[in-house]
């Protein structure tokens, strides 16, 4: 995560810290204590300049007012947050038990959830001070927290997306032929920050047969004539993530490669008409893989359709086989399935894709036929 905050008021974190109390006691739980990470990013607007082993824990249960354990000599900067006067500040100086100042606000006997990149030694500090305390993994007792997005949140998003779009639309124009993997994903970086990016999580660009690897890491392979390219690239913009995938060919491509490509289209729609509210998440990736199974491609489709994506450019929900959360307006997520024929090419389209009244909406809207690059 960045420092970088969207433009929310103390009311919007009032209301999700009040959401996310409400969500812990319906779960069953004592409350909930947040770490630094997307998690506080979101309920607060706080990121610690740098996280230390200092605990920092903002702590959240039914019926008590928010509040943020924090060092003394980071308080300061907690104070400034957006959300921070929704909320206590309690702070401790080096020297002093920061667990047993925690535990006074904690129920000895309760179960907590917890963030997922909490330190151990936080969470063994807390047992110690608490022997009764149980807990369980925000990810594993409210997986949905962050999942359903606000109109402004659904704005930013969009935005985010746009600037994907627009950075495909350049990126398009660019020599592909005859350079390095890695310099046409510096062109990437460097385009996402031009329209707004702050942070750019990752810059995939697979070709030849590196595009069979979904998750190939950029190196100096020279991209060669009659290559397909896969391109994955997104960050935040405004604290909100982009994420979008498209398959470019370099020169004329072969009739199989145009089959394949138009495949994983036909399977991206299907995924993408699959949307509506009420159902399944795993109806999401049944329908896009049905069509590249009956295609006979199936075994070189591996992995799930699609993830979430607000805070961070993956978390809850996952469009996979199993998941049986039913899609609820405000959900964003990606819809990307794809081939990959291993030792040749691979074909992947991603769009971030929100959840309507009645269907879905693309965030993404850059064309999805095969683009022939010089």
């Amino acid at each position: 995560m960045t420092g970088t905050a969207a433009p929310f008021a103390a009311d919007d974190y009032r209301a999700r810290m009040e959401r996310a109390a409400r969500s812990a006691a319906e779960a069953g739980l004592a409350g909930l204590l947040v770490a630094p990470g997307p998690d506080l990013v979101w309920l607060t607007g706080y990121a610690p300049t740098a996280v230390t082993e200092r605990l920092t824990l903002l702590v959240l249960a039914p019926a008590q007012d928010p509040v943020l354990v924090v060092p003394t000599l980071e308080a300061p900067d907690a104070a400034k947050a957006a959300g921070a006067s929704a909320l206590t500040l309690r702070d401790w100086t080096d020297g002093k038990d920061p667990y047993a100042a925690t535990a006074a606000l904690l129920d000895a006997g309760g179960r907590f959830g917890i963030s997922d990149n909490a330190w151990v030694m936080h969470l063994l500090g807390l047992q110690k001070a608490l022997p009764g305390t149980s807990y369980a993994s925000l990810t594993e007792a409210l997986p949905m927290l962050r999942a359903v997005k606000d109109t402004a949140e659904l704005e930013l998003l969009a935005a985010a997306g746009a600037a994907a779009d627009a950075t495909f639309e350049e990126i398009r124009k660019v020599p592909f032929g005859g350079r390095r993997e890695s310099e046409v994903a510096a062109d990437l970086a460097g385009l996402l920050r031009r329209f707004g990016h702050s942070q750019v999580d990752f810059t995939i660009v697979a070709s030849g047969p590196n595009g069979a690897n979904p998750h190939h890491e950029v190196g100096d392979r020279v991209i060669e004539r009659g290559d397909m390219v896969v391109l994955d690239f997104g960050g935040l913009r405004h604290g909100y993530g982009s994420d979008t995938s498209r398959t470019v060919h370099v020169g004329e491509p072969t009739d199989e490669e145009r089959r394949v490509h138009d495949l994983v289209r036909a399977a991206q729609e299907a995924g993408f008409r699959a949307v509506r509210p009420g159902v399944p998440c795993q109806e999401v990736d049944r329908a896009a893989r049905a069509v590249i199974a009956d295609a006979g491609y199936g075994e070189y489709f591996i992995h799930r359709t699609g993830h979430g994506i607000g805070v961070t450019t993956h978390e809850p929900p996952y469009m996979i086989e199993g998941e049986e959360q039913p899609l609820v307006p405000g959900m964003c997520f990606s819809v990307e399935p794809g081939v990959y024929l291993p030792g040749r090419f691979g074909v992947r389209i991603e769009d971030i894709v929100t959840v309507t009244e009645d269907g879905g909406r693309r965030l993404n809207d850059t064309t999805r036929e095969m683009v022939i690059v010089d």
